[in-house]
């Protein structure tokens, strides 16, 4: 049976674009380069919405809907690609949003990412954390990731996904990818029962809460190489909310566990390209050198830690604002852009200057 969805899946392959939202009393809209444009259709009645929604659910996610009014699923269409959703209710009616994901994981050369995130991927044991907000491509980082793990190493890589969003097929490695909901009640039994499966790599797919944070440590630290995401803005924010998981009196253990198990965080955010043709992706990346370890474990020198990522370009670190403006001189983003993203303008306008540009042209694009 076709689906009434099928014809807005495909206008956002056909334009390229990120996501389909659907709610009631709109047109479907589409996000393309980071903006949300409508379908040149009538708007959705609450009726045709849950009509259209309802028809993506197996019987079980329907159950799981109707009893918590949110559910997260993925959607495979033949011909179009495959999609991860979540439905949900907003003021009484449903509303949906559907991310489009690959059903092959991009490679990091495809990516265009740097050589420091395959060295990191080839780790033979600790963790390393993918961060950033929703929508700036973390999962198909991950994906990169453990495609380079599966090109490469003769390892059973375990991952636990809430859904399963980019499929991986055996190559080097042997993959086993368990969806919640489906394949395990939850990330808790999951990570119970993943010891027993004999993994050497376990992919998580967020660390929700102190249970997760727990489960991936004491993975990390007993030879396995763990790898999963935060909503986090950057390298020492990561650290912070890790560290906050957990009541004062556990997180002196938690600082020292966590400055022994981790291998590098990659911190990522998206913004559009000056020729307009889809969006780039700056990258933050702390690389657990000595000196970083240090500032994870005594909180009085976590401050430091934008300052050692700044000066640790020899061990392929970088902040924001450095890749930031590395992305501006290469002509790949607009200075305006770039000062959106990064983490202090003021200073990040300096850098700009003490690299030559025109002052009047900055002062002109951070003021917009």
């Amino acid at each position: 049976m076709d689906l009434q969805i099928a014809p807005f899946l495909s206008a956002v392959v056909a334009n390229q674009a990120s996501d389909l939202h659907l709610k009631a009393g709109s047109p479907p809209k589409i996000r393309i380069s980071g903006s949300l444009l409508p379908l040149e259709v009538e708007p959705l009645t609450a009726e045709r919405v849950w009509e259209i929604v309802r028809e993506t659910m197996t019987p079980d996610v329907e159950e799981r809907f109707t009893a918590i009014n949110e559910a997260d699923y993925a959607l495979s269409v033949p011909g179009t690609g495959r999609f991860r959703v979540n439905a949900f209710r907003a003021r009484g009616s449903v509303a949906c949003v559907l991310r489009l994901v690959g059903d092959e994981p991009l490679t990091l050369t495809d990516l265009g990412l740097p050589d420091v995130l395959r060295r990191l991927a080839l780790e033979p044991r600790g963790l390393v954390l993918v961060t950033g907000p929703t929508g700036s491509g973390k999962t198909t980082t991950l994906a990169a990731m453990v495609d380079a793990v599966n090109e490469a190493r003769p390892v059973h890589v375990l991952t636990i996904e809430d859904p399963i969003e980019v499929m991986h097929r055996d190559k080097v490695a042997s993959i086993n990818q368990r969806e919640l909901g489906m394949d395990t009640a939850g990330w808790a039994p999951a990570l119970r029962a993943a010891m027993r499966q004999d993994p050497d790599v376990i992919l998580i797919g967020e660390m929700r809460d102190a249970d997760t944070v727990k489960a991936a440590l004491s993975a990390a630290e007993t030879g396995h190489f763990v790898m999963s995401t935060l909503h986090t803005t950057d390298a020492a924010e990561t650290v912070n909310r890790i560290i906050d998981f957990f009541p004062p009196h556990e997180q002196k253990q938690v600082r020292l566990s966590l400055a022994a198990a981790l291998k590098g965080i990659v911190c990522q955010r998206l913004l559009p390209k000056s020729d307009g043709a889809g969006r780039a992706c700056a990258l933050e990346i702390a690389i657990n050198t000595p000196r970083l370890q240090e500032a994870i474990a005594d909180p009085d020198r976590t401050e430091q830690i934008p300052d050692i990522v700044a000066a640790g370009a020899y061990s392929g670190m970088q902040t924001f604002d450095q890749n930031l403006l590395q992305l501006v001189l290469d002509g790949t983003v607009e200075i305006s852009d770039a000062a959106l993203a990064a983490s202090n303008s003021h200073d990040f306008s300096v850098m700009l200057k003490r690299a030559g540009l025109d002052p009047t042209l900055i002062d002109a694009a951070i003021a917009v």
